[in-house]
């Protein structure tokens, strides 16, 4: 006799996936901790095995779990396409989003996988760059939105987050002992460069530059192979990498905003969906 699945108890499970850990998938799906965590061992219940490493950080899926994984992912696209079929306006088109390349995994990822599942026909292209860049090209109208790392939020703008800004190294290493001070940051358009460099003066730290590049991904690297220590949001921070605490002897940073930023005129209605999605991903 066939047997039902709770779509429930996959979606909690795939949100404390997301989040990476019960707490953040309980805020996300407006749930108390503790509902989000019996619907988890409802779930474990079903399959009768364990599916989360309990007491892991970070989180860690059980090969059981591994294995439910992308076939519950396959059932809640499945699910939320009829849904979207069924309920959702028809949109279709393009939309171009703006979006500094430290933001991309933590942020744009779960965006862009629940936009597309909802509105299929729609076509997302992502533009990589520096906040300042990206501001510069919705002023020009080669965007729709954008979102943005800032100190404060500018006028037209609104704040979705604030995240501190924090000094980041390689899970083992010390180079945050090495003097001058091996730092990789973005290039001079980067927003926390000037912020880590003013404390480090104030500190009376003295620094030389290991790599400035405008993605994000060359200064993890060379952050992970401790060649440099780097200033990064908390949120973007890599497990691969570390917080550096006070211990590390550098300074404390100033906590910046994380800002969304939308074409002033002729804002198509997919566009204001997708900034309709960006405020809900990051307000959870």
């Amino acid at each position: 006799m066939p047997r039902n699945l709770d779509i429930a108890l996959l979606r909690t499970f795939d949100a404390i996936v997301d989040a990476g850990s019960i707490t953040g998938a309980a805020r996300l799906l407006h749930l108390t901790q503790a509902a989000a965590s019996l619907q988890l061992k409802r779930l474990e219940s079903v399959f009768r095995c364990q599916l989360v490493e309990r007491g892991r950080r970070p989180l860690r899926l059980t090969p059981q779990g591994e294995r439910l994984l992308a076939q519950a992912r396959r059932l809640l696209r499945s699910n939320d396409d009829v849904w979207a079929a069924m309920n959702a306006p028809e949109f279709a088109g393009d939309v171009r989003l703006g979006m500094p390349s430290d933001l991309v995994r933590p942020y744009g990822t779960p965006v862009l996988r629940r936009f597309g599942r909802a509105h299929p026909r729609v076509r997302v292209s992502i533009v990589c760059d520096t906040t300042g860049r990206l501001l510069d090209m919705l002023g020009r109208g080669e965007i729709d939105l954008t979102m943005a790392v800032q100190i404060d939020c500018a006028q037209h703008g609104e704040t979705l987050r604030t995240d501190p800004l924090v000094w980041v190294g390689s899970r083992d290493g010390d180079a945050f002992w090495r003097d001058p001070l091996p730092i990789a940051t973005g290039d001079d358009t980067c927003p926390h460069r000037p912020v880590a460099l003013k404390a480090l003066a104030e500190a009376g730290r003295d620094w030389r530059f290991i790599c400035e590049v405008s993605s994000f991904e060359p200064i993890c690297a060379t952050v992970e192979a401790d060649m440099a220590v780097s200033p990064m949001l908390a949120s973007t921070v890599p497990d691969s990498l570390r917080i550096l605490d006070d211990a590390s002897g550098l300074p404390r940073l100033s906590a910046f905003s994380i800002n969304l930023y939308c074409r002033r005129s002729a804002m198509s209605e997919v566009a204001e969906e997708l900034a309709r999605h960006i405020r809900a991903q990051l307000s959870a």
